[in-house]
């Protein structure tokens, strides 16, 4: 998940009173002065790094990893790939990155590492956010909020289609640049010049090449690497319900949405259906091993179920309805998460899932964006619906005939597809049972008091994640934290490698020593973590991380098909790409919570937000590991940390 989130999209209300007859304000979220995709021609271009920082970035990450002897031998080979066939790779990657200047170096092998993995898309790959409750008690019905959600998402796309969107831009001077006065100026700079225009005014627009992959979009299994699948034409909304499929148009044939009240009455429609749940649900096979998938899908095909297919590939977006309410924050991860496989459909760009009890959120699918797009998708969907909500709990749904509106999807399986399914439920089943979540909320403290201290509020977090794993399990192991570049054209994620010397010698002396030192001397261990971090991740969002050109150098080796160098073969490299510990952050006013699962077997996954006053953390592990634990010491960690900024001893 793209995590050091730049930018919460302003969003421009229109007025209360709404027309939905015809295609007028009631279509749109807003009219940006600015057309959405204004910048995008003059975005910067993601750098390649020079070798030479890239190596020495390199080899920093790895210092906290190795004993002296292993660092030795690594360094040696870092320096010997820098001086031969890493250089002979670099110049053909700069080469052919100036050959292509409509992208970035990282776009090609990105979506390849994507769409070439063969395991599972759930709990492998797909994030989840869920979203705050409606602030009215009255409008969580599922109903309600199913059809002002959908009604939203709507318009987001609509907006976002008409180019009237407000184009995602990242403020550090919104006194001048948020402003209707700029806005008018630099609306009439060219689109080839529009960045510098901002950037005079420490504006920094946001890459959104990735947002038409929102809708009518899904990930297609194919043997060795999937595709990405778009078709704008289709105007049919998915549901499912009970592992079964419905469909029906949310724009007419000239493209104006739907009056809200039709809507409700076919969700209604669908929410009342007493059909009994699939036998078979399709749904599960979106969980399966992707080449598995590939060839049940090709199946599926050859048994006469090619129009079913194409309304599922081709749907707005997927909006799936569970029969039950959520009782709690760690259950409501598992829904979001992974839920159940029979109303879920993984493939397509996200699911908008909405519980018995009207509680939202969105698991997606990540090979074709990153947080950034989604996050503005919730952000806007959620204002939208919660203050200007399209029905309302006295709203009387439209008096149609959804018996012919809405279509139930029925599909022929032969023996051997029902076998598929079968067998997938149970995969999937035998996943789930391993999977733990777990969360923790610490309220002694947050970014206000962190600034304060001049602090920097990601720094403490990922400490407190370092100090917690030393502290279970007395050792120091490659972390992955996300961040997004998407200040460049085509920018995808940078890794910032939280775990570093400044980290792992804090850490000792706060789990293993706390007494030999001063509370001046713990607080000055934590203010040089705090400079060292910010300076990583100010690397990573300006693209000049490691992670990203070692890899696309790699890329370009295989591609060519040039022997890997050691350099790649060495155990320290392996080791450094094996994140046990893998982590992502976000706040926003629309999401309550986040999260994905852990990328290794033996891994967390953390998901992560620093509020004002308060820190909340929830983390996804398989047995091998304690997550329980594992967020107990977190808590101490975090403790620890706080009094020793407010002045206190450390506690035993």
């Amino acid at each position: 998940m793209a995590a050091r989130q730049l930018a919460v999209g302003r969003v421009v209300l229109g007025c209360w009173r709404r027309a939905y007859s015809s295609a007028g304000a009631a279509e749109f979220l807003h009219r940006s002065i600015v057309p959405t995709m204004h910048y995008q021609k003059s975005l910067p271009r993601l750098p390649v790094p020079k070798l030479e920082d890239t190596i020495r970035r390199y080899l920093n990450a790895q210092k906290p990893l190795l004993n002296d002897d292993q660092f030795r031998k690594t360094e040696e080979l870092a320096h010997q790939f820098e001086k031969g066939i890493g250089r002979e790779l670099h110049e053909q990657l700069v080469a052919q990155d100036n050959q292509n200047k409509h992208t970035s170096y990282i776009t090609g092998p990105w979506f390849d590492m994507y769409l070439k993995a063969r395991e599972p898309v759930v709990l492998n790959f797909n994030a989840f956010m869920s979203f705050n409750p409606d602030p009215k008690s009255e409008y969580n019905d599922q109903l309600i909020r199913a059809t002002n959600m959908t009604v939203s998402a709507i318009r987001f796309m609509k907006t976002f289609r008409a180019g009237y969107l407000e184009p995602e831009v990242f403020h550090l001077n919104p006194e001048k640049s948020d402003t209707q006065l700029f806005k008018k100026i630099i609306r009439f700079v060219p689109s080839s010049l529009s960045w510098f225009g901002a950037y005079m005014v420490n504006a920094y627009p946001l890459d959104m090449s990735q947002y038409f992959r929102l809708f009518n979009s899904t990930r297609l299994p194919k043997l060795n690497r999937d595709e990405l699948y778009t078709d704008e034409k289709a105007k049919h909304l998915l549901v499912l319900r009970k592992g079964n499929f419905y469909i029906f148009d949310v724009l007419d044939k000239d493209g104006n949405m739907l009056k809200p009240s039709e809507i409700q009455a076919h969700l209604k429609y669908i929410l009342s259906d007493n059909s009994p749940a699939s036998a078979f649900p399709l749904g599960y096979l979106s969980s399966e091993n992707r080449d598995t998938w590939a060839l049940l899908r090709k199946d599926l095909l050859d048994n006469g179920n090619e129009e079913a297919l194409r309304k599922i590939d081709s749907a707005v977006f997927c909006l799936s309805l569970d029969d039950f309410p959520i009782k709690d924050f760690v259950h409501l991860s598992h829904t979001m998460l992974h839920g159940d496989a029979a109303n879920r459909w993984y493939d397509k760009s996200f699911n908008l899932i909405i519980a018995k009890d009207g509680t939202a959120g969105i698991n997606f699918e990540h090979s074709w964006g990153d947080g950034v797009a989604v996050l503005r998708f919730q952000n806007e969907v959620f204002k939208d619906s919660t203050e200007i909500p399209a029905v309302s709990p006295q709203s009387q749904p439209a008096s149609v005939d959804s018996s012919t509106a809405v279509q139930k999807l029925e599909f022929k399986l032969n023996d051997a597809l029902k076998a598929g399914i079968t067998k997938a439920k149970q995969n999937f089943d035998a996943s789930v049972e391993g999977l733990s979540l777990n969360m923790i909320q610490f309220h002694e403290g947050g970014k206000e008091l962190l600034k304060q201290k001049k602090v920097s509020p990601d720094a403490v977090a990922q400490l407190a994640f370092q100090m917690a794993f030393l502290r279970q399990y007395n050792q120091t192991v490659a972390t992955y934290e996300s961040c997004s570049t998407a200040a460049f054209k085509h920018g995808r994620t940078e890794t910032i490698r939280p775990a570093s010397i400044h980290t792992k010698k804090c850490s000792e002396a706060f789990v293993r020593e706390p007494s030999k030192h001063s509370t001046e001397e713990l607080q000055e261990l934590i203010v040089e973590c705090s400079k060292y971090h910010g300076r990583l991740t100010k690397e990573a969002a300006m693209g000049q991380g490691f992670d990203r050109h070692l890899f696309g150098l790699r890329y370009l080796a295989l591609s060519k098909g040039i022997a890997l160098p050691d350099f790649y073969q060495d155990q320290a490299y392996v080791r450094l790409n094996y994140n046990i510990i893998s982590t992502s952050t976000l706040v926003s006013p629309a999401v309550q919570l986040g999260g994905f699962g852990p990328v290794v077997p033996d891994g967390f996954g953390l998901g992560y937000q620093v509020h004002d006053d308060w820190i909340g953390c929830n983390v996804s592990s398989y047995p091998t590991r304690n997550g329980k634990e594992f967020l107990q010491c977190v808590y101490k960690s975090l403790e620890d940390i706080f009094n020793v900024l407010k002045g206190k001893k450390v506690g035993s």
